[in-house]
C-alpha cells in the first residue's frame, strides 16, 4: 500500500497539516516537531506526489547540488548525504559537476537553474569573488569558505581550526618535523590558504619554528598528487617525522608513497588528513583524520533551503558554521 501524509502524521502524532508544512517549507514548526515528523517519513518511507504538488504549487520539488566534481571523495560523499536529507522533505535533487569555473558560469546563466526549486552551490575558489555581485536566480545555498551572493545561506566549517587540531594532534604524539602537504598560492580565504594559517598557528602556538622546506603544493587534492608531494620530498632528503595533509586524498597518496620508500606509518612518519571520507577508516594502516560535518552540512543546508521556500521572501544572509572533530586512528598512534 502507498504511504500516505496522513500516515506520516498518525506515526509522528501531529496533523497532516504540519506534516505538510515540514515537507513542503511552509508556516512554522519548531524543531522538535519538525524531527519527530522527519522520522516518521524516514520510518515510512514516504514519497511524496511531485506531479500533484507541481500543478498545486508551482514547485517542482526538484533542487539542485552544484559541486566542483564527484571524483573526489568528499564530494561524492556529500552528495549522497544531501539525498538523503532531501527525501526527508520530499525533494529531488538534481546534480551538477561544475568541473571548471566557465562551467559554473554556464550553469548560473542557463535555462536549468529556473527549473529548480532551489539550488545548493559550492563553487571553486576561483569563481567565489566573482559571485559577491551576482543576483542568484533561485533561493541558495552556498557551501565552502566564502559567502557569496546577496540573500544566499552560507554553510561552512571552520577549516583553519580544523587544520590546527589535525597538527596539534602530530604535535602532541611528539612530533616537531611536520610536512604540510596542499598548500596553494591562493586567495587568503581559501580552503588550502585557511588550511595552512591553521598548519602555522600550532606550530607556533607550541614554539615549533617553521620550516618552508616541509611545505608542498598540491592542486587539485588528489591521491596522484599526494604520493607525488612526498615522493618530490623524500628526492630532496629532507627529513621529516610526520605529514599533515589537507584532505584526506592527499593523506592516502602521500602514505603510498612513504610505504614504497620503505618507511613505516606512523613508526617512522606519523600522518593526518582532514574531511573523513569513507576510504579513510579501511586503509592500512587505517588514516587519522579530522571530521568536517558533511552529514551536518548537508542537513543545515537542505534545511535552510527548504526554509527559504517556504516564503517569498528573499532570506536574510547569515553563516551556518558546523561543527568538527579529530578521529585518531592507526597512522598517528603513538609508541
Amino acid at each position: 500500500m502507498v504511504t500516505t501524509m496522513q500516515d506520516v502524521a498518525r506515526l509522528a502524532g501531529v496533523s497532516a497539516k504540519t506534516v505538510s508544512n515540514v515537507v513542503n517549507g511552509t508556516g512554522y514548526v519548531s524543531a522538535t516537531t519538525r524531527s519527530r515528523v522527519e522520522s516518521a517519513i524516514r520510518s515510512l518511507d514516504y514519497k511524496l506526489n511531485l506531479a500533484g504538488r507541481t500543478l498545486r504549487s508551482g514547485r517542482s520539488g526538484v533542487i539542485g547540488l552544484a559541486v566542483p566534481s564527484l571524483s573526489v571523495a568528499y564530494f561524492a560523499e556529500l552528495a549522497e548525504r544531501v539525498i538523503a536529507a532531501a527525501e526527508a522533505f520530499g525533494l529531488v535533487v538534481q546534480i551538477e559537476r561544475t568541473g571548471s569555473v566557465d562551467r559554473e558560469r554556464s550553469f548560473l546563466a542557463s535555462a536549468r537553474v529556473h527549473h529548480l526549486d532551489g539550488l545548493i552551490f559550492n563553487p571553486s575558489d576561483h569563481l567565489a569573488d566573482e559571485l559577491t555581485s551576482v543576483a542568484l536566480p533561485v533561493p541558495t545555498v552556498i557551501l565552502g569558505e566564502h559567502a557569496v551572493g546577496p540573500g544566499a545561506v552560507h554553510v561552512s566549517s571552520d577549516q583553519s581550526a580544523a587544520a590546527r587540531v589535525a597538527t596539534q594532534h602530530l604535535l602532541d604524539v611528539g612530533r616537531r618535523q611536520i610536512v604540510a602537504i596542499g598548500a596553494r598560492t591562493v586567495d587568503p580565504r581559501h580552503a588550502a590558504s585557511l588550511r595552512f594559517a591553521g598548519y602555522r598557528h600550532a606550530l607556533d602556538a607550541a614554539g615549533v619554528a617553521f620550516d618552508p622546506e616541509l611545505v608542498c603544493e598540491a592542486d587539485p587534492w588528489n591521491q596522484m598528487n599526494g604520493a607525488n608531494a612526498a615522493r618530490e620530498l623524500l628526492a630532496t632528503g629532507t627529513r621529516f617525522d610526520a605529514v599533515v595533509a589537507f584532505n584526506d586524498s592527499l593523506a592516502l597518496g602521500a602514505m603510498r608513497a612513504l610505504e614504497e620508500a620503505g618507511l613505516r606509518v606512523p613508526a617512522d612518519v606519523a600522518i593526518i588528513g582532514i574531511d573523513n571520507i569513507a576510504e579513510s577508516e579501511f586503509s592500512i594502516p587505517s588514516l587519522s583524520t579530522v571530521d568536517l560535518g558533511s552529514t551536518q552540512t548537508a542537513e543545515e543546508a537542505v534545511r535552510a533551503l527548504v526554509d527559504q521556500l517556504g516564503t517569498d521572501v528573499p532570506a536574510e544572509p547569515r553563516h551556518i558554521v558546523v561543527d568538527f572533530r579529530l578521529v585518531a586512528r592507526e597512522s598517528t598512534a603513538a609508541g
